[in-house]
């Protein structure tokens, strides 16, 4: 269910998956082939990680995919994103390349951040993608400040934030809610709610469980939403940036969700049965996507086999274009540490 709250109080009840909205073929064949690529993303990253192709720490986005592209398609490009260190589906879909994602995770020069932040710190200033961030909470402020930047050069974008339901708890959340709420920004904040943070139940670690509730001690709108039904978060995320972009001030989407591999590679995933992990697995957005087509006859099983194929090509060129890609000189390893005008001060040259 969606349900919209403003100082405490609930607003009317609407169904989480529009089926009376009309949704046109091509968008939701989009909608669909976009799910798909994520999730060959990570499965794919899951299977070069066993294989020690990708080294370090992986965090994988399995069964939240219908969030990322809930919400990313909403956005204009000239709109800000900060995102977590789940972020492979969030970057994929705001436009940066599978090859680009997977060269960086393997280290090379190639990717987004020229092999140099891995999985958890992807970034593309040319498409407003500022990370990536492995702090819990960490992309918060970072959020509020791009957002106090566009109200102050007079401009029309927006700032989208991604985070999970751990970062409630930590001070940034309500520091990051209460300044864009005093300065008015136009931030939205969009809560991934998975339950479990990195391994601990959303019921142990917060006495309210309702993430929605925290906004109105900052008298900021807010709304929760199926996470796992991307029509419902599309048409949230599009009510939300509407009012948002109309200079109201801040908005709270909480996205009810549920990832189906563990919190991390490392992690022995002790915290939850199987049998809840696989009630919640009924639930998938890519699945339960394909259904509501094949009811409204909008694909067919030819279609979706085409749209694998294309995603697994796709994916694996990403493969193949990282096993091919560079490593650093190791001469270069100091480089970009501080700004090159800065070391040119210290070896002396900038000072003749």
């Amino acid at each position: 269910m969606s349900k919209v709250r403003k100082n405490g109080k609930a607003g009317k009840k609407t169904n989480s998956t529009p089926n009376g909205k009309a949704v046109s073929g091509d968008h939701a064949h989009h909608l669909l082939h976009q799910m798909m690529r994520i999730r060959r993303l990570e499965e794919k990253s899951a299977e070069l990680y066993s294989a020690m192709k990708i080294r370090g720490f992986l965090h994988l986005y399995i069964g939240e995919e219908a969030v990322a592209v809930g919400a990313i398609e909403a956005l204009k490009p000239e709109d800000n994103i900060v995102a977590t260190y789940r972020e492979h589906g969030h970057a994929l879909i705001r436009g940066i390349s599978a090859n680009q994602i997977m060269a960086e995770m393997f280290g090379k020069q190639e990717g987004c951040s020229r092999g140099r932040g891995g999985s958890m710190h992807l970034f593309c200033k040319d498409l407003n993608f500022f990370g990536g961030n492995a702090i819990v909470g960490g992309g918060l402020p970072l959020a509020v400040g791009l957002g106090l930047a566009s109200k102050m050069q007079s401009k029309k974008n927006i700032t989208c934030c991604l985070f999970g339901e751990g970062a409630v708890a930590e001070g940034e959340f309500h520091e990051s809610m209460n300044l864009a709420a005093l300065w008015q920004l136009p931030v939205l904040f969009i809560c991934e709610n998975n339950l479990y943070a990195m391994g601990t139940a959303l019921k142990l670690s917060e006495s309210v469980t309702d993430i929605t509730k925290k906004a109105d001690a900052y008298d900021i709108k807010a709304e929760a939403v199926d996470g796992m039904d991307v029509l419902a978060v599309e048409k949230s995320v599009n009510n939300a940036i509407k009012y948002v972009r109309s200079g109201k001030g801040p908005y709270l989407l909480e996205c009810r969700t549920y990832r189906f591999r563990a919190h991390s590679m490392f992690d022995p995933e002790l915290y939850r049965t199987k049998e809840e992990v696989e009630e919640w697995k009924k639930r998938d957005p890519i699945n339960n996507m394909i259904k509501l087509m094949k009811s409204k006859k909008l694909i067919r099983n030819k279609e979706i086999e085409k749209l694998n194929k294309k995603v697994e090509k796709e994916m694996q060129e990403a493969v193949d274009f990282a096993e091919s890609g560079t490593w650093e000189p190791v001469e270069d390893l100091t480089k970009y540490v501080y700004s090159e005008m800065a070391n040119e001060k210290v070896d002396g040259s900038a000072s003749k």
